[in-house]
């Protein structure tokens, strides 16, 4: 029966669906491959992930004291550099080498996903629009291929919610405790955290489950986990001189923005609002009439996890473990629904008017075109050769939008068109860099060159591109000024005597003195666009 023409076009929608996020992958590799040949940074904090695994290459921390020269450390934990450090150390201190570490973590991240899916589900195709939908979400898109370490803390995350079901679930059905198995989720868990801090939501989820199967065993193994954790941290404080301490938990005490939190929140949901609205009533339906999931769990406590999205210096990145966890659980939702509707089916007479016959085609059709409507709310492309315009045009979407350069230390300059167009909104993060971007940062670097000292710089590619010492870390230098950790003294004093030759400002992210004491000594001498920012190439005033 299922070779019967209500089959056959409810099928035809699910392979619309697997086209649609298929496009997505395909417009995500032309962007993480257009990054992967970019010399400079692309994204702000790009360049400062390169100098930490810079410092690990001379058997270093980036764990420092910055109110000393060279006035630089991190607030992040050292997973993630130290697994491109490898990369470094054979190639240098090349771009490619963390991006490309971060685009095959959202790979592994998306078979995960699907796995866990196939695994309940036995239905490929959802699995697979289940991991593809991963990659198609705006938030994935923009920040997946780019050198950070946030979408790697997912990927770590997703395996370990993963890991610990598998093996609760054949404890379950075997009977017999696996050690081994959980000692590998609690291992998996402690890369998350360690590659960044936000890993404590998923962290949580994992415990609660495993305190509501097996509550005993689950404490112990959550002291013998906060043990471990705390040994690390420790030890880290110890090696830095207590620099750790003050640069991955003092330092991350940021202000909080109110508006910033609703706006992200409005957006992700708007954005992911069937996966996020399918995850949410699975969910409820365990809540109230089955055992909660790992699954369910872990999608709560990230959704709510991505509230923090409302703080300084965070993002719509914050929301991308609630995007892995509704695709994944918004999967077994539907797979939950389908077997319902074979089940009656089953139970009745499979043609009869009025029957429950037709449930399983009108269901599988239905889920098709739900997948349908997120593939469109998610719809982002660059649209710079005729196929993607056309593409574009041809779903009644812009061929491109027109927006100003963005001028953080400059006078304001007129729209012009950009050939890239994303739901969520204006965005400069998405727009694969081109041949022009490339060699504007040449000529930023070169500007360097020219002169004897590193630059005061707000963003360190310009200094690694000539093999010259970075320079600051403006945001985390922000951070550490607002909550009373930075002592200016020296840093105002080398800019006072002038001691750089070149000031580049993009953003002006620097604490209010510096920026005041740049503005006393250094004058803009040239403005030079790249990735759609302008750079301010300042120089030292006559005295």
């Amino acid at each position: 029966m299922k070779r019967s023409w209500q089959y056959g076009l409810a099928y035809a929608v699910i392979g619309l669906a697997i086209l649609a996020f298929v496009y997505y992958f395909i417009v995500y590799n032309i962007y993480a491959f257009a990054l992967f040949r970019f010399p400079f940074d692309y994204e702000q904090g790009e360049g400062f992930e390169l100098a930490n695994v810079v410092w690990y290459s001379r058997g270093e921390t980036p764990y420092r004291d910055s109110s000393s020269y060279p006035f630089f450390s991190t607030n992040y934990a050292p997973v993630f550099h130290l697994v491109i450090l490898p990369l470094v150390l054979i190639f240098g201190p090349e771009y490619w080498t963390g991006r490309l570490v971060s685009y095959l973590g959202t790979l592994l991240t998306a078979a995960a996903i699907g796995y866990a899916v196939q695994r309940e589900s036995q239905r490929w195709w959802l699995a697979a629009i289940s991991g593809l939908a991963f990659l198609a979400s705006n938030y994935v898109y923009h920040v997946g291929p780019i050198f950070r370490q946030h979408m790697f803390m997912v990927m770590f995350e997703t395996l370990a919610i993963v890991w610990l079901a598998v093996t609760v679930s054949r404890e379950e059905q075997t009977g017999q405790k696996s050690n081994r198995g959980w000692l590998i989720g609690m291992g998996l868990l402690l890369l998350a955290g360690y590659t960044k801090q936000l890993a404590y939501a998923t962290i949580a989820a994992a415990f609660i489950f495993l305190f509501l199967r097996q509550w005993k065993r689950a404490i112990l193994w959550a002291i013998g986990f906060i043990l471990t954790a705390g040994a690390i941290f420790l030890l880290f404080t110890w090696i830095t001189d207590g620099y750790w301490f003050i640069s991955t938990v003092a330092s991350n005490i940021n202000r909080f923005v109110p508006g910033q939190t609703v706006a992200l929140l409005r957006q992700f949901v708007q954005l992911h609002l069937i996966i996020v609205l399918a995850a949410a009533a699975f969910a409820v339906y365990q809540l109230y009439f089955e055992r909660l999931s790992i699954y369910a769990i872990w999608f709560v406590l990230a959704a709510l996890n991505g509230l923090t999205a409302g703080k300084w210096g965070a993002g719509e990145s914050y929301y991308a473990t609630a995007v892995a966890a509704a695709c994944l659980v918004s999967g077994l939702a539907f797979h939950r629904l389908l077997a319902w509707g074979e089940q009656r089916a089953a139970d009745d007479k499979p043609l009869a008017v009025g029957s429950w016959g037709m449930a399983p085609p009108i269901l599988l059709a239905g889920i098709g075109l739900l997948y349908l409507i997120q593939a469109d709310r998610v719809f982002h492309s660059p649209t710079h050769t005729p196929f993607l315009r056309g593409v574009a045009a041809a779903l009644g979407k812009p061929t491109y939008a027109e927006i100003p350069p963005q001028t953080g230390c400059s006078a304001p300059q007129p729209a012009r068109p950009v050939y890239y167009v994303d739901s969520a909104g204006v965005s400069l993060l998405g727009i694969p860099p081109t041949a022009e971007d490339a060699a504007a940062g040449r000529e930023i670097a070169a500007r360097v060159a020219a002169t004897n000292t590193p630059s005061f710089s707000e963003e360190a590619s310009f200094n690694l591109y000539n093999g010259r010492e970075v320079i600051t870390n403006p945001p985390y230098l922000l951070n550490l000024f607002e909550n009373n950790l930075l002592d200016l003294t020296e840093m105002l004093d080398a800019l006072d005597q002038q001691q750089f030759d070149t000031v580049i400002l993009r953003s002006q992210f620097y604490p209010w003195p510096i920026l005041q004491m740049i503005g006393q000594r250094y004058e803009t001498q040239e403005l030079i666009e790249m990735n759609g920012f302008v750079y301010c190439i300042m120089y030292p005033t006559q005295r």
